[in-house]
């Protein structure tokens, strides 16, 4: 039997909902009938609507999508502007303030606080510039993830831009595919780093080479079934395929098709593609896509998976583990990654950021699977003067380890999900581990990441340390605490991280980050990267060395655990309101 959200796609989705959308906003949130809410939240997705957690009652985030990290001139001003002059909330977030924009980890972004009735007003600016908000979340293709340089960078091994685009219009924007069994990864590697992240999307394309008529062709191999969520990941697999580009669109669209025709739309708790390659098999699932296609699939190519770097674990001096910093593009130009902790940006920042890449670049921004923003298209001669700008001493291309390897997920301030609070934890955390803990000279790179639950969002599987919210007891009570895990990384051979204590307070957290590390400044052998001291090191030492510990550490909600309507917030909700901030009857 279809699962309930199966039979509310039937009766309304795609564009008929944004139609519904329009409508709700004109008349209000109190148009919307409670027994329906339900439905039309889950409906609204499919635009890129959120309805955020309990207790925020009709106010909403919305996704946007980009593919590939791409944001043309003009086009992040705009979103700036409409942070500025919408997103805004009715309390102020400690860190952060209010009015910001919020970088993913799928190379887009997100904009929190917005009134229902607002969005018809949000679309129109943005759209205006070119910048969408459709099937940016719900049961689609989400956003196609690439190398955020492709088509920039001298040193891009095949070329992946025309690709995306085609990927991005053609399949992405095919109605008859909209309306997926479950959210849809695809992910696009066209460098030598691997910064698409193959190994965790539902399919993927990975740069190869192969001898065809005696000629070395360069292409992708493809991959399938990989991801992180519900304590169940995966690599994704080799269905020993190589293609040409001009052959790599058909092969993608054959695997999207097949999962779309028979992906299990019964239970949505083992229909992602990871667990539709593990029923399937990658032998079954080639057999079908060579029915599918036009041409003959060649069996895999070299690889060049070797050489991946990016959040790889490996030393810097093997290549970029991040784009942050002053990085050549080829022919003169440069582009300059900034780290944005966190990867949240204040509005303002945000329309400034625009402005210094209209000054020193083409105006053209790109973002990271690792929440950073890139200016594109810096001459020689301009970098000194961006570079003094003061918006790079706030969010630095040359940042401290911990601030630059530092990921986090939206968590309860938002997200109905979430188990605990992320960003404002995570800021006052590299705070305390920046005052606190030495590293090494040479350690220059520590990939530390949040999710708030086992969603895994901030991809925590994936990192050198990787934290995931949970809840625990502490001296009676109920607190925020976290799984924590090490050795986690994604490169020739992707490896999740094995669990090392569970449901620690998130007040001893710090203390514990502190312990091993100093452990691994003392240990470690010279120019021993993180991920390689803890495989040679060994699961139990890691868990000895690893000692939860109260500091002078203070963590800024420990004891809301979920109570309250915002994690910063004491008294009753306000919400929900209307557009002009006044309470409303929620009856």
């Amino acid at each position: 039997m279809p699962h309930k959200k199966e039979a509310w796609k039937t009766e309304a989705y795609g564009d008929e909902v944004r139609e519904k959308l329009l409508e709700f906003a004109e008349r209000g949130w109190h148009s919307i009938p409670e027994d329906e809410r339900d439905e039309w939240f889950s409906r609204f997705k499919f635009w890129g609507v959120f309805h955020q957690r309990s207790g925020q009652e009709s106010y909403f985030m919305l996704r946007l999508t980009n593919c590939g990290g791409v944001l043309e001139p003009g086009q992040l001003r705009a979103i700036g502007e409409v942070a500025r002059e919408y997103a805004s909330g009715p309390i102020e977030n400690p860190e952060f303030g209010d009015a910001w924009v919020d970088f993913t980890t799928r190379q887009s972004i997100q904009l929190h606080w917005l009134k229902l009735e607002d969005i018809p007003e949000v679309w129109e600016k943005l759209e205006a510039v070119g910048v969408s908000s459709r099937s940016a979340g719900g049961d689609t293709m989400r956003n196609i993830s690439g190398c955020p340089v492709a088509g920039k960078d001298a040193e891009e091994y095949v070329e992946t831009r025309p690709l995306l685009d085609e990927l991005q219009a053609d399949l992405r924007g095919d109605d008859a595919l909209a309306n997926m069994p479950r959210k849809f990864n695809i992910s696009v590697t066209g460098c030598r780093q691997g910064c698409a992240q193959d190994s965790i999307n539902d399919v993927a394309l990975e740069p190869a080479r192969k001898l065809v008529a005696g000629e070395r062709v360069r292409g992708f191999n493809l991959r399938a079934g990989g991801g992180l969520g519900g304590r169940e990941p995966r690599r994704a697999r080799s269905l020993d395929v190589f293609v040409t580009p001009e052959n790599a669109y058909e092969v993608v669209r054959a695997f999207v098709e097949l999962y779309h025709e028979t992906g299990d739309r019964e239970n949505r708790n083992k229909n992602r593609g990871r667990f539709f390659v593990d029923e399937h098999g990658t032998e079954t699932i080639r057999e079908e896509l060579a029915e599918r296609v036009d041409f003959t699939l060649r069996h895999s190519g070299t690889d060049l998976r070797g050489e991946y770097t990016y959040n790889a674990g490996r030393p810097s001096e093997d290549g970029r583990h991040d784009h942050v910093g002053v990085h050549e593009q080829g022919g003169g130009l440069h582009y300059v990654g900034l780290s944005v902790p966190v990867g949240r940006m204040g509005a303002e920042e945000t329309v400034e950021l625009a402005a210094l890449a209209d000054e020193y670049g083409s105006g053209e921004v790109r973002l990271t699977r690792r929440q950073n923003p890139l200016i594109m298209d810096v001459p020689e001669d301009a970098l000194d003067a961006l570079l003094a700008e003061p918006l790079l001493e706030t969010h630095s291309p040359e940042p401290s380890t911990f601030t630059r390897g530092t990921m986090a997920c939206t968590g309860t301030e938002f997200c109905s999900l979430a188990l605990t609070e992320t960003k404002a934890r995570t800021a006052v955390m590299l705070r305390w581990l920046r005052a606190n803990v030495d590293l090494p000279d040479d350690v220059d790179q520590l990939k530390i990441h949040f999710s708030g639950c086992t969603a895994d969002c901030g991809q925590a599987l994936t990192a050198d340390i990787g934290l995931q919210g949970m809840r625990a007891r502490k001296d009676g009570e109920m607190v925020e605490a976290m799984d924590v895990g090490v050795g986690g990384g994604i490169g020739a051979e992707p490896s999740f991280i094995e669990w090392v204590h569970q449901r620690v307070p998130a007040d001893e957290v710090p203390g514990m980050l502190r312990n091993l590390l100093h452990a691994f400044a003392a240990l470690r052998d010279e120019g021993q990267t993180f991920r390689e001291w803890v495989d040679a090191t060994g699961h139990e030492t890691i868990v000895e060395l690893a000692d939860p510990e109260e500091t002078d550490y203070e963590d800024p909600c420990l004891y809301d655990a979920k109570q309250s309507w915002y994690p910063f917030a004491d008294g009753e909700s306000p919400a929900p309101t209307a557009p002009d901030g006044t309470p409303l009857a929620n009856d």
